[in-house]
């Protein structure tokens, strides 16, 4: 058996737009059901949704099949030694690590994904990520499939972009908007001039780094971010899908 390959990370390397759906209920069945409908990723939140290492291992069997159009990103709670390791032992290939600061907690996240010599991921050889032992060669080979996001929400993250974006091994930078947006003085209001001209010069910036920006944003915007150089895209959520999806089917029948 051979290690899968992290097709999410050889596409933004290859500057290849990647269209994605943020889900945050903790549901198998939920994920699976979203799996085949042809996004290139879907995020699995652990940070605002009650997720955890058991029910995210759940939900990575979900999506690993056939019908799966979509690559896993797995988002912990935090920038955490333990969190990650547990999360790469499910199967998780990609990572999105959140409120990273500086170069040292960017540096942080990616000698935590990396096995001896190169990181300190502590070993095992038998986890669902080598397939419980069938894959031939597992911990020689799995640094290399490894995709670390960090995710920078802050004015002294924006500060110090530059030299997080310089640090080796991170494959991309998201831009949190929500955080963004409140630690710029406009809690609730990503639409303001200053939080929207913020994150066009991030995207730049990022790009201009020679790394992959990211961005959650709604279906309006997608294409504008896209346009603007944002390489991996989440168009909308399982909770705003449904919400949607029941609003409207009630409006038809409720006069």
């Amino acid at each position: 058996m051979e290690l899968p390959v992290n097709h999410f990370k050889k596409n933004i390397l290859a500057g290849k737009p990647q269209i994605g759906l943020w889900m945050s209920y903790w549901s198998p069945q939920v994920v699976e059901s979203c799996a085949p409908a042809g996004f290139d990723w879907m995020l699995l939140d652990t940070e605002h949704c009650p997720n955890d290492p058991a029910h995210v291992s759940m939900q990575l069997m979900a999506m690993q099949n056939e019908r799966s159009t979509a690559q896993a990103v797995v988002r912990p709670a935090w920038n955490d030694l333990v969190l990650i390791k547990r999360y790469l032992d499910a199967g998780a290939q990609t990572l999105l690590l959140p409120y990273v600061q500086n170069a040292e907690e960017a540096a942080a996240a990616v000698a935590a994904t990396r096995f001896p010599p190169e990181g300190i991921r502590g070993v095992a050889g038998s986890s669902r990520a080598a397939q419980y032992g069938w894959i031939k060669d597992y911990l020689k080979k799995a640094n290399r499939e490894i995709c670390v996001l960090v995710q920078t929400e802050t004015r002294l993250a924006l500060d110090n972009l530059d030299e997080i974006c310089k640090v080796d091994g991170i494959d991309g930078v998201f831009i949190g908007p929500n955080d963004l947006a409140a630690d710029l003085g406009h809690l609730g209001d990503i639409p303001h001039p200053e939080v929207q001209s913020t994150i066009m010069d991030s995207i730049k910036r990022i790009r201009a780094n020679g790394k992959a920006p990211g961005i959650l944003v709604g279906e309006a915007d997608g294409q504008r971010m896209l346009d603007a150089g944002a390489l991996f895209v989440a168009v909308g959520s399982d909770v705003g899908v449904l919400r949607m999806g029941a609003t409207n089917l009630a409006k038809k029948f409720k006069k």
